[in-house]
């Protein structure tokens, strides 16, 4: 495994292949002196840095500067966490997770002509957004956003896309767990396109995973990608400190669980992206470890994921306890 940026803290990455250089999206970790809380408002990131590379295991990676700060987006409250970038006709899209003035998370669009940005955001965040956690999946033309996150990623607080009077809800442990959910963007990419719908996964025999379940069930960090025709639905169980993934034959799921991708790392959150560069796999992630077990200063980190010729993933320990 590698450390990508040893002098600061970045977390949360989103790792795409732009022209023929890999761009790593994280968010920024920063000592903001905010107490520990299950509502996670000790992340208290404020801006974004991109950065690329033209090899993995030994090549420089260049720190591109800040692309996207919280003060420069109007309708911004606090707590810029982890988005995502997709690419279209010439310009790049960040859309990234904020909560406005009310600290409700919302996502927002920032747009730019280059990968590395700076990018300029929209006055308003997409209708209807809540949330966090993005991957986008290109398929087509077509783009296939994916979100959610319970607890502080403030999931709970929604049924069928409408916020709760109550403000959450959680379901009994052997009740279907929360899903996560997916929507296509409109062909502007600034918005929905459709209302999003549920992602189920599933066990091997074919019933919803439920809450109970805690080492399978999905808590946040959605991410996809393909392999051999197959779309990975990858994910964090949150509490239990796993990446799992599950398999399907359509973007809009139902996934299939089959295994854990990485054990638990040091550090509370587990957040990660796979990606292919060069015929090789990747999985990007971040630990604890540079900043001594702090969790909310994390650190970027690589290694090669692998495939068994089945097209089930091989297990990496992720070093923690």
């Amino acid at each position: 495994m590698r450390y990508l940026v040893p002098n600061d803290y970045m977390a949360d990455p989103s790792v795409h292949v732009f022209n023929g250089k890999l761009y790593i999206y994280p968010s920024h970790d920063w000592e903001s002196g905010v107490p520990e809380n299950d509502s996670g408002d000790h992340f208290n990131m404020k801006d974004y840095h991109v950065f690329s590379m033209d090899d993995v295991e030994n090549g420089e990676v260049t720190d591109h500067g800040v692309a996207l700060d919280v003060k420069d987006i109007p309708w911004a409250g606090r707590q810029l966490w982890d988005g995502d970038v997709a690419h279209k006709n010439g310009k790049y899209y960040l859309y990234f997770p904020l909560k406005d003035k009310n600290d409700v998370f919302r996502t927002g669009v920032a747009i730019s002509d280059r990968p590395e940005g700076p990018f300029i955001p929209q006055p308003d965040p997409m209708r209807g957004s809540y949330s966090i956690d993005y991957s986008i999946l290109e398929e087509k033309n077509e783009y296939y956003f994916y979100f959610g996150g319970i607890w502080g990623g403030q999931l709970q607080r929604y049924k069928d896309n409408k916020a709760l009077e109550n403000g959450a809800t959680y379901p009994a442990s052997d009740e279907p767990a929360i899903c996560p959910r997916v929507a296509k963007l409109s062909d502007d990419m600034l918005q929905f396109a459709e209302d999003p719908r549920p992602i189920v996964i599933l066990d091997k025999d074919g019933s919803p995973i439920t809450a109970g379940d805690t080492a399978r069930r999905y808590f946040e960090a959605a991410w996809v990608h393909k392999y051999n025709g197959k779309y990975y639905f990858s994910y964090s169980t949150g509490d239990t400190h796993l990446i799992c993934y599950a398999t399907g034959d359509n973007p809009y799921g139902p996934f299939t669980y089959q295994g854990v991708v990485l054990t638990p790392v040091c550090g509370w959150t587990t957040h990660h992206c796979i990606t292919e560069f060069k015929g090789k796999w990747y999985l990007f992630h971040h630990d604890c470890v540079p900043s001594g077990g702090k969790t909310w200063l994390r650190s970027l980190k690589v290694t090669e994921l692998k495939y068994n010729a089945d097209g089930s993933i091989q297990t990496i320990d992720g070093g923690g306890n």
